[in-house]
């Protein structure tokens, strides 16, 4: 296997823009690229090296229009132009799509856990009096799986509309 991305990292929380970068060679130096997180999907490609490994970069832009249903998208990169026998070189990466999970999508906080602190007094905190701790809870899906379990010192990512 001949492909490495390095960004984004597994679970990273992107936005309507998905910068894809990494390591890779590929027959004739192309590389396909798909998000998609099963019903829909956007292709796009890159350029790695042809003859030795180099590195790569590239950015997809998800249109207002795509179909996904799901929050939890998988940005594949491939090297399927080669028509060789065997395995296409592919590697996965599952990413949490930021404006399926915040309309308004535009960035997120840090926000570290402190003693007595719950869900909804975080979300009350950061969204001005709402209790709507749900995006809190999707934009960490990949650390959080009950929400009324969350423990001091672990460092949540909260989603940003503004």
């Amino acid at each position: 296997m001949n492909i490495e991305i390095q960004q984004p990292q597994p679970f990273d929380l992107v936005g309507k823009e998905i910068l894809i970068a990494g390591n890779a060679v590929g027959f004739e130096s192309h590389l396909t690229i798909r998000v998609s997180e099963g019903h829909d999907e956007v292709i796009g490609s890159a350029t790695a090296g042809a003859t030795s490994i180099r590195q790569f970069q590239a950015s997809i832009f998800i249109p207002d229009n795509i179909g996904f249903t799901l929050n939890r998208l998988f940005v594949t990169v491939s090297d399927d132009s080669a028509g060789g026998e065997g395995a296409i070189p592919t590697v996965t990466v599952p990413v949490l799509y930021g404006p399926m999970i915040l309309p308004g999508y535009t960035g997120y906080f840090q926000h570290q856990i402190a003693p007595g602190d719950t869900l909804t007094s975080i979300a009350q905190h950061y969204y001005e009096g709402s209790s709507d701790w749900q995006p809190i809870m999707q934009a960490n899906q990949h650390i959080i799986t009950d929400p009324d379990l969350i423990f001091q010192g672990q460092v949540l990512r909260i989603p940003r509309n503004v």
